[in-house]
């Protein structure tokens, strides 16, 4: 290897160990520059006054950001928004922001990374490990968590909730229950396009408040309304369908199997419509940070259509059907044998 080609590799061998850069971005979140430079405090004075910061380290840190093009220098000692600060302060980049914040509980979440030895080690969450808690009791005793978690959730209901509002066969289904819903964005959205149908969304009774909120808010409360419980427990029985979306990536297989084989019981003759956003194909390659971060977060992991093929035969339940769409969007229907 020659001396330019060492180089080369030493620099982007640096670039994949940096912590800085990541910890740099969300301090600037935290602080709100990019909120204070778009709101046309430029300078590095009166930045450091609006963001309560020390002026020759809040100098030190731009410098870095600059560097890696999340803001650009204007001037001596001036500031402005480059195309990434930008996406910051878009309206559907909200909950990137918020998730950035050090003070918040995205920043609480991502530090189960620290813990991704014992991940790696075990097979299970790290969350516990770092924070003293397991992250299930932390989302029941933390407000805060809670509700970001659901918002997070919400906001990714936007890639499932659409298509599957319009592309499943609803005409001939009359109940379906969200089992593990959140706050109810899938649901609304499917009520909403689809409005013969009862619509009812399972969550931990700590859910309850921000879920009535949220249908209500959604113009959906008169068709689809929250019920407490869990789904490691019997499940209300007898509706058309039974709803799994984008919940067994937080379990590994053996809770996987168990909440589907509640689902199963519950069913009856009904079905259970297992949606994800699926490891397979150009998706895999793409989201291998969010398989990690499953793992350590929660202890669960990305699965292929094939897994729920296994995942369902331990359920009691078989694959009637299996739909795809672009973006790795998979929805696997099962019911009893």
């Amino acid at each position: 290897m020659d001396s330019e080609e060492s180089r080369a590799t030493s620099l982007e061998l640096a670039k994949l160990i940096d912590l800085a850069t990541p910890f740099a971005v969300r301090v600037a979140v935290t602080l709100r520059l990019p909120e204070l430079i778009a709101g046309g405090t430029t300078e590095i004075g009166p930045l450091a006054t609006e963001s309560g910061a020390h002026r020759e380290p809040l100098q030190r840190l731009l410098r870095h950001l600059v560097s890696i093009g999340l803001f650009a220098e204007t001037g001596e000692g001036a500031y402005g928004l480059t195309a990434l600060s930008r996406r910051l302060l878009a309206e559907d980049g909200t909950w990137l922001k918020d998730w950035l914040v050090l003070e918040g509980p995205g920043a609480r979440m991502d530090m189960a990374f620290s813990g991704m030895l014992h991940s790696v080690r075990t097979g299970d969450s790290a969350y516990g490990t770092v924070h003293g808690t397991p992250f299930w009791d932390d989302y029941q005793r933390n407000d805060d968590l809670r509700r970001f978690f659901g918002g997070v959730m919400a906001a990714y209901a936007w890639q499932t909730g659409p298509v599957l509002a319009a592309e499943f066969e609803w005409a001939p289904v009359k109940t379906v229950i969200d089992v593990g819903g959140g706050q109810g964005a899938l649901l609304s959205e499917i009520v909403r396009a689809n409005p013969h149908l009862d619509g009812e969304v399972l969550d931990l009774p700590a859910v309850a408040a921000e879920a009535d909120v949220f249908l209500a808010e959604a113009g959906v409360a008169g068709r689809a309304r929250f019920v407490p419980g869990s789904f490691f427990d019997a499940l209300p029985e007898g509706r058309d369908v039974y709803l799994v979306s984008r919940v067994l990536t937080d379990w590994n297989d053996e809770n996987a199997a168990a909440i589907l084989r509640r689902c199963a019981e519950a069913a009856g003759d009904g079905r259970v419509v297992i949606v994800e956003v699926l490891a397979g194909d150009s998706h895999a390659e793409q989201n291998t940070s969010f398989d990690l971060q499953s793992l350590v977060l929660l202890g669960g992991q990305e699965r292929t259509v094939a897994d729920f093929e296994v995942l369902a035969g331990a359920a009691g339940l078989e694959v009637i059907e299996t739909r795809t769409w672009p973006g790795g969007l998979v929805v696997v229907e099962c019911g009893r044998p």
